[in-house]
């Protein structure tokens, strides 16, 4: 069957329905309503089976940092099939493409961070760096250190290791998840969670539960501490200013090891190459994947400081992955970054882009279901409530709202994804302020439809 849409939609979407189970997804329901058939994209549109032109405000799944239609990436993954269309790097064996991203994204993160260990997507990653850091400790010693704190609300992932670390109930409500070894504390989530005290208070004391948890576990049992810079699948929840450098004292403190999940805020979305330049955190380990090829190959991987890959180098890591450092992806991640570095995209969202969209985006603030609307870099997020003056969530299902806004987007030719009753979008990080503000004037006409909707369906009630 050919790959370019001969069908008509009605036929995919039964072709669909019949062999294809969606990821996060209740398959059956969808196969009464049929998927919608993206079948081409260009810069920060994409094109449905029906012809419909959309804005796309989540970068597909936070990935598509250069835009789509690059054709340099596809000419670079043809190049690569044609020299080395795969080898493995296992059995103390390497190839030209997975040593020279190795060695670029030692280049670009900060400090120390100058080793790496590839994976095929940000979840295989989070795998390898609970293996990472129990190994470490073992070898220092203290294989007692195996315990992981993460975040409530959090996303990591959803193999058992990344889903384990993640913070979601709904995902640990199946398969046996969380694994051994790891424990939750609260997010750093103000607008919903800080009831009446200052967003500087509340910062402290949810990074003081960090202290707490520490203590409670005893310093000598704790590996590791996960999170990332910004909350992205839980919301977009932006810590207050206060958080960070509170965490960052803490895992001081204590000598524990801090993993920075940059899936989503690596590769230029905050308005720096990483998501920790932004915050000033210091991590062992990032984890980065989704930006890092613009989502045009499926790569990821951990960039691992040298006191961790010295001793963990001290014996065989009996771990891996056949596609970890693929020729194909890696010299397609290689053309993406050259692309951000030359292109300069990654200053432009941090002097142009992001600017504007925080002031474009703070607009919406004054509508009557926005109780706030706030962003970092190129991330965004706006929280719906019935009641702006107690900050009150819907008397109805958390998530009715925000579904109801997420069609009305739909309806009006943008992808905005609703998490709970947030709505939150994070677009291609080439999106120019035209585009920012055909985005907003279309968010707002969805606002105002949901608005309408609650209305006459009586769901304005405060919880």
């Amino acid at each position: 069957m050919p790959l370019t849409n001969t069908l008509p939609t009605a036929d995919l979407q039964a072709l669909d329905a019949a062999h294809h189970m969606h990821p996060f997804t209740a398959n059956g329901a969808l196969a009464e309503k049929g998927a919608r058939i993206i079948t081409r994209a260009d810069g920060v549109r994409l094109t449905d089976s029906e012809g419909v032109e959309l804005i796309d405000g989540m970068a597909g799944l936070w990935c598509v940092n250069i835009g789509y239609g690059r054709h340099e990436l596809a000419e670079a993954a043809a190049r690569q099939m044609r020299e080395l269309p795969f080898y493995n790097t296992f059995f103390q064996t390497s190839h030209v493409p997975a040593i020279t991203l190795a060695a670029k994204l030692a280049e670009l993160a900060p400090d120390n961070l100058n080793h790496v260990f590839f994976a095929g997507s940000g979840s295989e990653a989070n795998d390898t760096n609970i293996r990472l850091v129990r190994q470490y400790w073992a070898l220092k010693g203290q294989p007692e250190r195996r315990t992981i704190i993460a975040r409530r609300n959090a996303y990591h992932g959803s193999t058992m290791g990344g889903g384990s670390l993640g913070g979601m109930a709904a995902m640990h409500a199946q398969g046996g998840m969380p694994i051994p070894g790891i424990v939750h504390i609260d997010q750093p989530y103000w607008w919903g969670e800080g009831g009446d005290t200052t967003p500087e208070a509340f910062g402290l004391e949810r990074a003081g539960q960090l202290e707490a948890k520490i203590l409670e576990l005893g310093p000598e049992n704790v590996a590791a501490f996960i999170a990332e810079p910004v909350q992205g699948a839980g919301g977009v929840i932006i810590p207050p200013e206060s958080y960070w450098p509170e965490v960052q004292r803490i895992v001081d403190q204590y000598g524990i090891l801090l993993i920075a999940d940059e899936v989503i805020t690596g590769f230029g979305r905050l308005g720096h190459w990483f998501g920790s330049q932004s915050y000033g955190i210091r991590p062992h380990i990032m984890t980065v994947a989704k930006g890092l090829s613009s989502g045009y190959q499926p790569i990821g991987g951990s960039i691992v400081c040298d006191e961790v890959a010295q001793v963990v180098a001290q014996d065989e890591f009996n771990h891996g992955y056949t596609y970890s450092g693929h020729p194909v992806a890696a010299a397609v991640a290689l053309e993406n970054l050259r692309i951000l570095a030359e292109e300069r995209i990654v200053d432009r969202v941090r002097e142009t882009t992001a600017p504007y969209l925080a002031q474009a985006w703070s607009s919406l603030s004054d509508h009557p279901l926005v109780g706030e609307a706030v962003s970092r870099g190129l991330m965004a997020s706006l929280a719906l409530t019935p009641d702006k003056a107690s900050r009150a969530g819907f008397a109805m299902e958390p998530g009715t709202a925000g579904y109801i806004c997420r069609e009305y987007c739909f309806a009006n030719n943008l992808v905005m994804r609703h998490v709970g009753d947030r709505m939150i979008i994070a677009p291609p990080l080439v999106i120019t302020n035209v585009d920012i503000d055909m985005l907003i004037d279309r968010a707002r006409r969805a606002l105002d439809q949901t608005l309408a909707h609650l209305h006459r369906d009586g769901l304005m009630m405060a919880r």
